[in-house]
């Protein structure tokens, strides 16, 4: 899971989990980036990130855990992709897989998951945990698979928010799931869009407008995005996914649970509690 501020290649090669940080400080705006200047950019940061995000969220994730958002709806309890049991022999891609902690929970109930990601440096965290399945580095919007391979596809938080045109991927998953496939993916709630990303008081009152679809970009000093995050509201995704060939059968908004006290970035239990913090799709492909 990859929340936001979230021909294929097989990575072989282990290394330490250790990097370089950033030696400068991006400056946040919101202007148009495209489809190629926001995967460059994005592929850029969780490469450079990916051990920083790792080092801070691996307890909350697991390791062969599957967490939908922030919240810690587990899909365990929530079977968004039907019963454990029904798991066994399907053939499943995941998106944006990060350190594919949800793969490896699919394998764990008899899936054949495959693993894909944009970064390079995510994938080599999966190695370090321990992958028993593929690993993918491949572009979301361009899927390296033959039409019909997979029975479900899922994504926490991955690719979605990032890319400029969603309907690339969902065009993709749609192509290369098989007939009855099921497609389920999180996203930051578009309702988010609206507050400042603060986890305190200070991000409970509007301050954008949910209407204002530019993109959040943070860029060099010589203007070159560094890191993009793309925003849809609820009836554009609704759209998106109807478009894409798929039916919409459900929309799931976790409510923050008594359990988890933990603050991610602009999600916490205070805010939790008052507007949702992750929107889930339940897609079909007829």
């Amino acid at each position: 899971m990859t929340p936001p501020r979230q021909a294929g290649r097989k990575s072989t090669t282990r290394e330490p989990i250790i990097q370089e940080p950033e030696q400068f400080e991006p400056e946040a705006t919101r202007r148009t980036a495209g489809v190629t200047e926001s995967s460059r950019a994005n592929r850029g940061w969780w490469d450079r990130n990916a051990d920083e995000y790792q080092i801070e969220h691996g307890t909350f994730l697991g390791d062969d855990r599957f967490v939908w958002g922030p919240e810690g709806l587990d899909e365990v309890e929530a079977e968004l992709l039907g019963p454990p049991e029904d798991l066994k022999g399907k053939d499943v891609l995941e998106i944006g897989a990060g350190a594919a902690q949800c793969s490896r929970w699919l394998a764990g109930q008899g899936a054949r998951p495959v693993a894909l990601d944009l970064s390079h440096r995510q994938l080599q965290h999966a190695l370090r945990i321990g992958a028993g399945f593929p690993l993918v580095q491949a572009d979301a919007c361009v899927l390296p698979f033959r039409g019909a391979s997979f029975d479900l596809a899922c994504s926490a938080y991955g690719a979605l928010p990032f890319v400029a045109d969603p309907r690339l991927v969902l065009r993709e998953v749609h192509r290369v799931l098989r007939p009855g496939g099921r497609f389920v993916f999180s996203v930051t709630h578009p309702i988010r869009w609206a507050f400042p990303d603060e986890p305190g008081p200070e991000g409970l009152a509007v301050s954008a407008s949910y209407f204002d679809r530019t993109p959040y970009v943070e860029q060099d000093e010589e203007g070159l995005a560094v890191y993009v995050e793309h925003h849809r509201t609820l009836g554009d995704r609704v759209r998106d996914i109807v478009t894409s060939g798929f039916r919409l059968v459900d929309l799931v908004e976790p409510e923050w649970p008594a359990w988890n006290s933990s603050e991610w970035g602009g999600w916490s239990p205070l805010r939790g509690a008052l507007i949702p913090g992750t929107a889930i799709f339940v897609c079909e492909r007829d």
